[in-house]
């Protein structure tokens, strides 16, 4: 999951539970139906798609399901072993046990998509020790989407009201946020779509974005579906109808960036 030795070692240990919280989190799955949308949008049928930080491989059996190719990496080995699991009844996934730092050692390319899901790129400082990979990985004209954590998020920041002042502004920390995963400690870093823009270069253009969980609550409010099931439904309304509005797009616990490969 992350270049450093720290967030491998949170993660492998959540890998048995990994599957059974994301099942069990209505605000998760909502999430993740949105990634998909957006995805599927712009992704042409039968596309190859290199996915970093694959996790126990949810994402993976999803585009596999649909169709397309998905060559798996993964670092924490948890997690690598859910999703050798996981996809040995899929011939459409292959997996390599891979750092995103180190991209030069993924040999499967072409790819049409190189894709990451729910802030696995936020364990790292620099962008720039993944993107300077991606165009030898990446058809001309193909993309990039990734989902990050960006630092405004209004949910976080509303904890000011109450006196929370280390939660609320934790994001815009310089050096980034002490965080942790089943009491295994590691740091996270936030990036907005200038960082990631700029991190990718000239060569890549901006094609979609939008954002996720700016007026839904972020998916640690578990229980808040259940608690006021009206007033999330019409918070998901709200997110849905201005996901992609100016400004706002670049708010929220997530946001979505697609940018298209155009060499000169």
């Amino acid at each position: 999951m992350n270049a450093s030795r720290e967030a491998p070692q949170a993660f492998s240990r959540q890998a048995p539970l990994f599957d059974a919280i994301d099942r069990d989190n209505a605000i998760i799955q909502w999430m993740r139906q949105r990634v998909y949308r957006h995805v599927e949008a712009l992704l042409e049928p039968g596309s190859r798609i290199l996915e970093l930080n694959a996790g126990t491989g949810i994402d993976a059996l999803h585009f596999a399901k649909q169709g397309h190719t998905v060559h798996a990496t993964e670092i924490a080995e948890g997690m690598l072993e859910q999703l050798r699991k996981k996809a040995s009844e899929f011939p459409n996934i292959t997996i390599q046990a891979c750092d995103f730092t180190r991209l030069d050692e993924v040999h499967d390319g072409p790819f049409d998509l190189v894709f990451s899901n729910f802030g696995g790129l936020n364990c790292i400082p620099n962008l720039q020790q993944i993107t300077r990979h991606i165009p030898g990985l990446l058809q001309p004209g193909r993309l990039v989407t990734w989902v990050l954590m960006p630092r405004i998020c209004p949910w976080e920041m509303a904890h000011a009201l109450k006196g929370n002042f280390r939660l609320a502004f934790r994001r815009f920390r310089s050096g980034g946020t002490a965080a942790s995963v089943e009491g295994r400690p590691f740091r996270c870093y936030y990036f907005s779509r200038r960082e990631v823009l700029r991190a990718l270069g000239r060569d890549f253009r901006l094609v979609g974005q939008e954002h996720l969980g700016l007026f839904v609550p972020p998916p640690y409010h578990g229980r808040f579906p259940g608690r006021w099931p009206k007033l999330y439904r019409t918070l998901q309304r709200m997110d849905e109808a201005m996901r992609a509005w100016p400004l706002l797009r670049s708010w929220g616990d997530h946001i979505i960036v697609t940018a298209r490969y155009t060499p000169k």
